[in-house]
């Protein structure tokens, strides 16, 4: 297949192969404690042939996990488990960049290092979350003080700078999907009176100190962003179309100046006016994602970057089953089908047991 996909591509500080991106995708396969283990080691070693690694949301302090079984990055023990992963996936010659994920609201008691979940406001998220005991209710959370949020921030700097302690080649802010950062931005979960609430510029307020302290910290050209705009997803709802327009042009706006290696951006429509937006003027390189409803096939993402929608493009599933998709998709080869049963179960089957192709 012919497309400029299959070419290398400059992001920040990163040379890539080509242009597909692994998406951060939740597997829960880390120890109870966070640590990768070898079977995390293998599975993010079987796919560096993709441009651009993106790992798992990975929690950056305690009372930002929110599955057992999802990887930290707090610990000197967290650190030397992603040394292993990085290290194998340089060998292949890939690279990789790990997200980080702070929970908020998402999350129970149960899971968390301080016995609370916390949120921008003491709002609870609809539905109900898995914890050792069994699906129980989200609880309210508890609203973050002013100085707490600050505390927040530099919990995601200490992070970037383990992530790069252990040979990660940067790192990516989640700021999308109705995690913490995230209900900041959302007027429906984020109801403050202080600088961090109200607004559109003060509700992207909180994305965008995250994301310059940890350009300051590890570099702007290591420094990524993902975000998620009128995804609606988890109570986090961005319902009003001017609103948001305002709020993630505030979010571009303050993104601009820092220079970032990449902006994520997860919508169903990266051709529209909202995602061409945060493109244009944050100045970043995105790397487009069309999110959980509609799946990127290979004449998709080719046709984002052939019509210069995007700099890369992420890709979930087809990833997860498919290890070696560059070299699937350039040759037009068939593709293994990504089995939904087997995401979340922990082990080796329907993690690191997809064949390579064959011939």
């Amino acid at each position: 297949m012919t497309s400029a996909l299959f070419t290398p591509v400059t992001l920040g500080s990163m040379n890539l192969a080509n242009r597909l991106v692994m998406a951060p995708l939740t597997r829960i396969r880390s120890e109870e404690d966070g640590t990768p283990n070898s079977t995390v080691v293998e599975y993010y070693r079987q796919r560096a042939g993709t441009g651009l690694i993106t790992t798992e949301g990975t929690w950056p302090a305690g009372e930002g996990r929110t599955w057992i079984g999802q990887p930290g990055i707090e610990t000197q023990k967290h650190v030397e488990g992603w040394r292993r992963v990085a290290e194998a996936v340089h060998a292949e010659g890939g690279r990789i960049i790990m997200q980080i994920m702070h929970g908020g609201r998402i999350g129970h008691p149960s899971i968390s290092a301080t016995g609370r979940v916390a949120a921008p406001s003491a709002i609870a998220a609809p539905g109900e979350i898995r914890t050792p005991e069994g699906k129980q209710a989200h609880p309210v959370p508890h609203a973050l003080t002013t100085e707490e949020v600050g505390e927040t921030v530099q919990q995601f700097v200490r992070a970037a700078e383990n992530a790069v302690a252990a040979g990660m080649d940067g790192v990516q802010i989640h700021g999308a999907n109705g995690y913490l950062i995230h209900e900041f931005t959302a007027p429906t979960t984020n109801q403050r009176t202080d600088q961090y609430g109200g607004s559109p510029e003060n509700r992207a307020r909180l994305s965008v100190e995250i994301a310059a302290a940890t350009a300051r910290a590890i570099g702007a050209g290591r420094t990524g962003i993902r975000l998620s705009p009128q995804h609606n997803i988890q109570g986090a709802l961005e319902e009003d179309d001017a609103d948001a327009l305002a709020t993630y042009r505030a979010l571009a706006e303050g993104l601009a100046p820092l220079g970032l290696a990449h902006i994520d951006v997860l919508n169903a429509d990266p051709a529209s006016e909202l995602v061409q937006m945060i493109r244009k003027v944050s100045g970043a390189p995105l790397v487009a994602n069309t999110g959980f409803g509609v799946q990127t096939d290979r004449e998709a993402a080719a046709r984002l970057v052939d019509e210069d929608l995007a700099e890369a493009v992420s890709v979930g599933r087809a990833v997860i089953a498919n290890p070696d998709l560059v070299r699937r998709w350039w040759e037009d080869l068939a593709e293994n089908e990504p089995d939904p049963a087997t995401f979340y179960v922990g082990g080796e089957r329907g993690y690191t047991d997809y064949p390579f192709y064959e011939g």
